[in-house]
């Protein structure tokens, strides 16, 4: 549990690092550290080394990150979910986009009764999709974005799923997607997170990220500082510095739900998923 101090000093910390005060915010990382927060030490030994240097195995990092920690209870439940999901729809056809490795695909096909009889794979990283391709051995996979694939294919499905996928498309991307399924499939299920409802680089989401990241780096015991360093830190710097590498433009459950109005869907349905370190998940259905 961080102090009121050692939260304020940490939120200043990511204040510098906003406004581009790199030596600023390892001064103030390092006072964090010293008081005990493992989000300041995290910091303070990634702000310490070459950026071009960093001796941590991103994927590895990743693959600690995805598979332990608080991800374990989540996919368990969305695999849970899921399976529901088909046996109660019982598609013919089923797209899933971004599908990675198949965590979340693969249980889920296991715990249901009923299996589609056409299963179609995208994933724009070849060495994730080759893992999927092998563990759903009767799938048609597709190394491409989902923009990519919509676009030179016109087959349509009874159900398409994206776990944890789409927020990683820009939104006037993600509007084209949902706008290119939205007369191809009966329905669409994504699993996203419920961020917080704060204007990004405010006070507000700064002192969010803080409590946010400090209990998620605390989740990973031994492997905290792999995770963190070669994931976690990335991420948070890529959030809030001026023109750092972004990987995901999250939003909250609510305007999840009015982008997928926007495109057409008639019907949403958002519903819990499960508690989260970064915020709650939610499933949410659109048809």
């Amino acid at each position: 549990m961080l102090t009121d101090t050692t939260h304020e000093i940490l939120v200043a910390c990511l204040t510098a690092l906003r406004d581009e005060d790199r030596p600023k915010a390892a001064v103030l990382a390092g006072q964090a550290a010293k008081s005990g927060a493992l989000l300041g030490a995290e910091l303070a030994r990634y702000l310490d080394t070459d950026p071009d240097s960093h001796v941590y195995d991103q994927p590895a990092a990743f693959t600690s990150f995805i598979r332990g920690g608080g991800n374990v209870n989540l996919y368990e439940q969305l695999s849970r979910r899921l399976a529901a999901l088909y046996d109660d729809r019982r598609p013919d056809a089923l797209l899933d986009l971004g599908v990675g490795d198949g965590l979340a695909l693969v249980p889920a096909l296991a715990k249901a009764e009923h299996r589609p009889s056409r299963i179609d794979l995208v994933e724009p990283s070849g060495a994730l999709l080759e893992t999927a391709r092998e563990r759903v051995d009767d799938a048609h996979a597709r190394q491409a974005t989902a923009q990519e694939f919509l676009a030179e294919t016109d087959l349509s499905w009874d159900l398409v799923q994206a776990t944890f996928a789409l927020q990683s498309l820009e939104p006037d991307d993600r509007s084209a997607v949902f706008g290119a399924l939205r007369e191809r499939t009966g329905e669409l299920v994504l699993a996203e997170f419920d961020v917080p409802d704060v204007t990004e680089s405010s006070p507000e989401h700064l002192a969010s990220l803080v409590v946010r990241y400090e209990r998620g780096i605390a989740e990973y015991g031994h492997d905290g500082s792999l995770v963190a360093q070669g994931f976690l830190m990335p991420m948070l710097l890529g959030l809030i510095v001026p023109g750092g590498v972004r990987n995901n433009w999250e939003q909250p459950a609510e305007d999840w739900g009015k982008q997928l109005t926007a495109a057409g869907f008639g019907e949403i349905e958002i519903s819990p998923l499960a508690d989260y370190w970064w915020s709650p998940a939610v499933l949410i259905r659109a048809r």
